[in-house]
């Protein structure tokens, strides 16, 4: 009777899922780090970084930055954007930052008020003189006086 249990050693009893959901009423406050796909309705203030695909749904709104492999975006991000695939921004996103990304497509209705880099050479080097204020959502950008 109790030999049958060592059959199943290995097997989980409940299915994994890969999929991680931030439901709309939830509002974080911190870093979200996972290896799998991860939708967001809620708020999130922080870094949202993932290996897989990260969607921000319509009421989704993230004050902070996105790392990941593929992004669809519908909601409202504020902070740097990092896709290593595609980043796709559909129906009334709004986004407030720079996109970095290797393939980007964006809907006529999607607001975006930042900058693109699309070759990695084209991107400023680690230590340029911009300086992100997450508290607030916004980058600020010093100028560099000539002398």
């Amino acid at each position: 009777m109790f030999n049958q249990s060592k059959k199943s050693e290995g097997k989980s009893i409940m299915p994994t899922s890969n999929i991680n959901l931030i439901g709309n009423g939830t509002n974080i406050q911190g870093d979200i780090v996972c290896e799998g796909d991860i939708r967001i309705d809620g708020q999130v203030t922080g870094l949202v970084s993932t290996k897989a695909k990260i969607v921000v749904g319509p009421e989704g709104e993230i004050t902070g930055d996105l790392e990941c492999d593929s992004a669809d975006i519908l909601g409202k991000v504020t902070g740097i954007i990092k896709v290593k695939d595609l980043l796709f921004l559909k129906g009334n996103a709004t986004i407030k930052g720079d996109i970095y990304t290797a393939h980007f497509e964006m809907e006529p209705s999607v607001k975006f008020n930042g900058r693109c880099y699309m070759d990695p050479s084209d991107a400023p080097p680690a230590s340029s003189s911009a300086i992100s204020d997450h508290q607030h959502g916004r980058t600020l950008v010093q100028e560099e006086e000539t002398v």
